[in-house]
């Protein structure tokens, strides 16, 4: 008998070389799969079939987290469905035999609010930072550079000093999947980012330092390197700064982004390049906030000869 164990490890391998996933994606992926492994033991994969599914899913309602003594939320129960579901698709390809990865069907569950700043909190939230401190700049600059070009936290963190193009505006970067894509900055974003680089007197090669701690010249500054919880928890400061309605993050921003640029006029294509979307069904989250803004065109220009 194939060992179930040891396939969960192959799929990991093969997410970790052929598909170039993140560590934080693989290690989600294990939590998922170790979690159906205790559910199902080591089974041979012709075994799974549609009523251990419906079995797996019954016992994910019924869960209760040890921790916060809550069953796991709609949307949760769906991440582990998933996993198994590409799980299957991998072992499919494998040529092993066992259930249809389309076969396993997702829970209905209700959609995530979209997190959209209006243009008075946008402009409040950017405005916090205290440009006449050092770090005060630098956090003006991410986030002008977060609102201006759309990128993950994790590629904002990424970057380097020498990595910006000033004359053009303009740098590549290498997004989620291993997906390059070039992306584009504002005057505003550019001018911020440069002034906070000619404040800094190191030749560290991070674009986002910290300033706090002990300073470590190793490996070009290294580890100096902003981390990506370090620049949530800058966002979330300000955030809290200026007493913002809704618990804005740096995802927050790159959902004003693209927004932003729907609202006024960009084609939904171009959007899905410059968030570096694999598939145009996941830049289709924006469409229904758009949507309010046909809404506001029909109500005030649709029928008027009939009302003369």
């Amino acid at each position: 008998m194939v060992n179930l164990s040891s396939l969960i490890t192959d799929f990991l391998e093969y997410l970790e070389l052929e598909k170039n996933a993140s560590q934080r994606t693989i290690r989600n992926y294990d939590h998922y799969l170790q979690r159906f492994l205790e559910f199902s033991g080591e089974i041979d994969p012709k075994i799974i079939d549609l009523q251990l599914v419906r079995k797996y899913r019954l016992h994910l309602s019924r869960f209760v987290d040890p921790l916060t003594k809550r069953p796991l939320k709609r949307v949760t129960q769906n991440f582990f469905l998933i996993a198994l579901r590409a799980f299957l698709r991998y072992l499919a390809r494998s040529d092993i035999e066992t259930l249809s990865a389309e076969k396993v069907e997702l829970g209905d569950q209700d959609p995530s609010p979209l997190k959209v700043l209006d243009e008075e909190s946008l402009l409040r939230l950017l405005n916090a930072p205290d440009i006449s401190k050092k770090d005060g700049l630098r956090d003006k600059a991410i986030l002008e550079l977060l609102f201006s070009t759309g990128l993950r936290v994790s590629e904002l963190a990424s970057l380097n000093c020498n990595q910006i193009n000033f004359a053009r505006l303009e740098f590549g970067i290498v997004g989620k999947g291993g997906k390059e894509r070039v992306v584009f900055i504002s005057n505003t974003a550019a001018d911020f980012v440069n002034k906070y680089l000619q404040s800094r007197k190191d030749r560290f090669k991070p674009l986002f330092i910290r300033f706090q701690g002990k300073m470590d010249p190793n490996d070009d500054g290294e580890k100096m390197r902003l981390s990506t919880r370090s620049i949530e928890r800058i966002v979330e400061k300000y955030v809290k700064k200026v007493s913002l309605s809704i618990k804005a993050t740096p995802h927050t921003l790159r959902h004003s982004f693209a927004t932003d640029l729907l609202i006024n006029g960009a084609d939904i294509r171009s959007v899905q390049e410059m968030l570096g979307h694999s598939n145009i069904s996941t830049t289709q989250i924006y469409t229904h906030i758009t949507n309010r803004q046909l809404k506001e065109v029909h109500k005030a220009l649709h029928g008027k000869t009939r009302e003369e």
